[in-house]
Protein backbone atom coordinates (compact mmCIF):
# COMPACT_ATOMS: atom_id res chain seq x y z
CA UNK A 1 0.00 0.00 0.00
CA UNK A 2 1.46 3.49 -0.79
CA UNK A 3 2.60 5.84 2.14
CA UNK A 4 -0.85 7.89 0.84
CA UNK A 5 -3.08 5.21 1.45
CA UNK A 6 -1.32 4.16 4.60
CA UNK A 7 -2.03 7.69 6.65
CA UNK A 8 -5.19 7.77 5.43
CA UNK A 9 -6.04 4.13 6.60
CA UNK A 10 -4.32 5.41 9.67
CA UNK A 11 -6.49 8.48 9.96
CA UNK A 12 -9.40 6.48 9.54
CA UNK A 13 -8.45 4.46 12.23
CA UNK A 14 -8.13 7.28 14.52
CA UNK A 15 -11.42 8.63 13.78
CA UNK A 16 -12.85 5.94 14.96
CA UNK A 17 -10.90 5.36 17.84
CA UNK A 18 -9.46 2.31 17.12
CA UNK A 19 -5.75 0.86 17.23
CA UNK A 20 -4.34 -0.59 13.71
CA UNK A 21 -1.57 -3.75 14.56
CA UNK A 22 1.08 -4.56 12.26
CA UNK A 23 2.07 -8.05 11.50
CA UNK A 24 4.87 -9.08 13.23
CA UNK A 25 4.72 -6.54 15.72
CA UNK A 26 4.23 -6.60 19.45
CA UNK A 27 0.30 -7.80 20.03
CA UNK A 28 0.13 -5.24 22.86
CA UNK A 29 0.19 -2.14 19.94
CA UNK A 30 -2.61 -3.35 18.65
CA UNK A 31 -4.47 -2.00 21.73
CA UNK A 32 -3.09 1.33 21.85
CA UNK A 33 -3.78 4.80 19.44
CA UNK A 34 -2.57 4.52 15.90
CA UNK A 35 1.14 5.13 16.01
CA UNK A 36 2.91 5.95 12.91
CA UNK A 37 6.21 4.47 12.72
CA UNK A 38 9.09 6.01 11.43
CA UNK A 39 9.16 4.10 8.07
CA UNK A 40 5.53 5.61 7.36
CA UNK A 41 6.58 9.16 7.81
CA UNK A 42 9.66 8.44 5.62
CA UNK A 43 12.33 8.75 8.50
CA UNK A 44 15.95 8.72 8.20
CA UNK A 45 18.18 5.94 9.99
CA UNK A 46 17.81 7.17 13.15
CA UNK A 47 22.10 7.59 14.54
CA UNK A 48 20.88 7.99 18.07
CA UNK A 49 22.58 5.29 20.47
CA UNK A 50 21.63 6.39 24.02
CA UNK A 51 18.63 4.31 25.39
CA UNK A 52 16.40 5.30 28.09
CA UNK A 53 15.95 3.04 31.48
CA UNK A 54 12.80 1.18 31.30
CA UNK A 55 9.93 1.80 32.58
CA UNK A 56 9.98 5.26 32.45
CA UNK A 57 8.95 7.52 35.05
CA UNK A 58 8.63 10.97 33.90
CA UNK A 59 6.58 12.70 31.04
CA UNK A 60 7.25 15.89 29.24
CA UNK A 61 4.43 17.47 27.08
CA UNK A 62 5.61 20.52 25.15
CA UNK A 63 4.82 21.98 21.42
CA UNK A 64 6.29 22.34 18.71
CA UNK A 65 5.34 25.96 18.50
CA UNK A 66 5.48 26.02 14.74
CA UNK A 67 2.24 25.42 11.89
CA UNK A 68 -0.07 22.79 12.93
CA UNK A 69 -1.44 19.97 10.91
CA UNK A 70 -4.87 18.58 10.93
CA UNK A 71 -4.52 16.37 8.42
CA UNK A 72 -2.51 13.10 7.94
CA UNK A 73 -0.30 14.59 4.92
CA UNK A 74 0.35 17.58 6.20
CA UNK A 75 1.03 16.06 9.47
CA UNK A 76 3.76 14.14 7.20
CA UNK A 77 5.77 16.95 6.07
CA UNK A 78 5.40 18.60 9.40
CA UNK A 79 6.71 15.93 11.24
CA UNK A 80 9.67 15.82 8.23
CA UNK A 81 9.98 19.62 8.99
CA UNK A 82 10.41 18.51 12.51
CA UNK A 83 13.24 16.44 12.22
CA UNK A 84 15.06 18.28 9.57
CA UNK A 85 15.40 21.38 11.72
CA UNK A 86 16.45 18.63 14.79
CA UNK A 87 19.26 17.08 12.50
CA UNK A 88 20.25 19.24 10.13
CA UNK A 89 20.15 23.15 12.10
CA UNK A 90 20.65 21.62 15.54
CA UNK A 91 22.87 18.55 14.86
CA UNK A 92 21.17 16.19 16.87
CA UNK A 93 21.23 12.28 16.06
CA UNK A 94 17.15 12.25 14.79
CA UNK A 95 14.15 14.25 15.61
CA UNK A 96 14.14 15.34 19.24
CA UNK A 97 10.99 13.99 20.61
CA UNK A 98 10.01 10.48 21.78
CA UNK A 99 6.41 10.92 19.19
CA UNK A 100 4.40 13.30 18.14
CA UNK A 101 0.93 14.59 18.18
CA UNK A 102 -0.42 15.81 15.38
CA UNK A 103 -3.95 17.67 15.14
CA UNK A 104 -5.08 14.73 12.38
CA UNK A 105 -5.47 12.47 15.59
CA UNK A 106 -2.62 10.10 14.50
CA UNK A 107 0.67 9.83 16.78
CA UNK A 108 4.01 10.18 14.97
CA UNK A 109 6.53 7.92 16.36
CA UNK A 110 9.93 10.20 16.51
CA UNK A 111 13.12 8.19 18.71
CA UNK A 112 9.97 5.76 20.21
CA UNK A 113 9.86 4.19 23.59
CA UNK A 114 13.34 2.61 24.33
CA UNK A 115 15.56 6.09 23.32
CA UNK A 116 16.87 8.96 24.71
CA UNK A 117 15.55 12.15 23.43
CA UNK A 118 16.68 15.84 23.49
CA UNK A 119 13.73 18.36 24.35
CA UNK A 120 14.02 18.76 27.68
CA UNK A 121 17.21 19.55 28.17
CA UNK A 122 20.50 17.46 30.00
CA UNK A 123 18.62 16.71 33.44
CA UNK A 124 15.30 15.58 31.99
CA UNK A 125 16.26 13.59 28.58
CA UNK A 126 17.80 10.50 30.58
CA UNK A 127 14.64 10.21 32.78
CA UNK A 128 11.82 11.12 30.64
CA UNK A 129 9.97 10.58 27.73
CA UNK A 130 9.30 13.31 25.20
CA UNK A 131 5.90 14.23 23.82
CA UNK A 132 5.02 17.31 21.06
CA UNK A 133 2.07 18.62 19.84
CA UNK A 134 2.45 20.05 16.26
CA UNK A 135 1.24 23.53 16.37
CA UNK A 136 1.36 26.37 18.84
CA UNK A 137 -1.09 26.22 21.68
CA UNK A 138 -0.55 29.90 23.42
CA UNK A 139 -4.22 30.61 22.24
CA UNK A 140 -5.80 27.83 20.85
CA UNK A 141 -6.04 24.32 21.95
CA UNK A 142 -5.49 21.31 20.43
CA UNK A 143 -8.60 19.24 18.91
CA UNK A 144 -10.04 16.88 20.73
CA UNK A 145 -8.97 13.57 18.86
CA UNK A 146 -4.94 14.74 18.90
CA UNK A 147 -5.79 14.95 22.70
CA UNK A 148 -7.21 11.21 23.30
CA UNK A 149 -4.33 10.43 20.74
CA UNK A 150 -1.83 11.20 23.67
CA UNK A 151 -4.09 10.22 26.17
CA UNK A 152 -4.10 6.90 24.74
CA UNK A 153 -0.20 6.82 23.94
CA UNK A 154 -0.32 7.38 27.04
CA UNK A 155 -1.77 4.43 28.35
CA UNK A 156 -0.25 1.96 25.69
CA UNK A 157 3.24 2.80 27.31
CA UNK A 158 1.47 1.49 30.50
CA UNK A 159 0.40 -1.66 28.85
CA UNK A 160 3.56 -2.30 26.96
CA UNK A 161 5.50 -1.88 30.58
CA UNK A 162 7.73 1.23 28.55
CA UNK A 163 6.18 3.88 31.17
CA UNK A 164 5.78 3.16 35.09
CA UNK A 165 1.97 2.51 36.12
CA UNK A 166 2.95 5.83 38.70
CA UNK A 167 4.43 7.81 35.79
CA UNK A 168 4.63 11.77 36.53
CA UNK A 169 3.50 14.32 33.81
CA UNK A 170 4.64 17.65 33.42
CA UNK A 171 4.53 21.07 31.27
CA UNK A 172 7.61 21.70 29.26
CA UNK A 173 7.60 24.97 31.34
CA UNK A 174 7.53 22.66 34.61
CA UNK A 175 11.04 21.85 34.17
CA UNK A 176 12.47 24.23 31.98
CA UNK A 177 12.40 28.10 31.28
CA UNK A 178 9.66 28.24 27.97
CA UNK A 179 6.27 28.72 27.33
CA UNK A 180 5.70 25.36 25.50
CA UNK A 181 3.40 23.70 25.60
CA UNK A 182 1.29 26.96 25.49
CA UNK A 183 -0.57 28.07 27.45
CA UNK A 184 -4.44 26.20 26.31
CA UNK A 185 -2.49 23.27 25.86
CA UNK A 186 -0.52 23.17 29.36
CA UNK A 187 -4.24 24.03 30.99
CA UNK A 188 -5.72 20.93 29.91
CA UNK A 189 -2.83 18.60 30.85
CA UNK A 190 -3.27 20.56 34.32
CA UNK A 191 -6.11 18.39 34.44
CA UNK A 192 -4.78 14.79 33.40
CA UNK A 193 -4.12 12.10 35.77
CA UNK A 194 -0.48 11.95 36.64
CA UNK A 195 -0.23 15.56 36.45
CA UNK A 196 2.56 16.80 38.63
CA UNK A 197 4.09 20.35 38.94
Amino acid sequence: MSTPGVLLTWALLALLGLGLGVPGEDPLNSCCCPIVPRREWRAPVSRCTEKLQLPVRNVVVSHTAGSHCNSPALCLMQVQNVHSYHTKSLNWCDVGYNFLIGEDGLVYEGRGWDTKGDHTGVNWNPISIGISFMGNYMERSPPPRALRAAQSLLACGVAQGKLNPRYQLRGHRDVQQTLSPGDRLYEIIQTWPHYVD
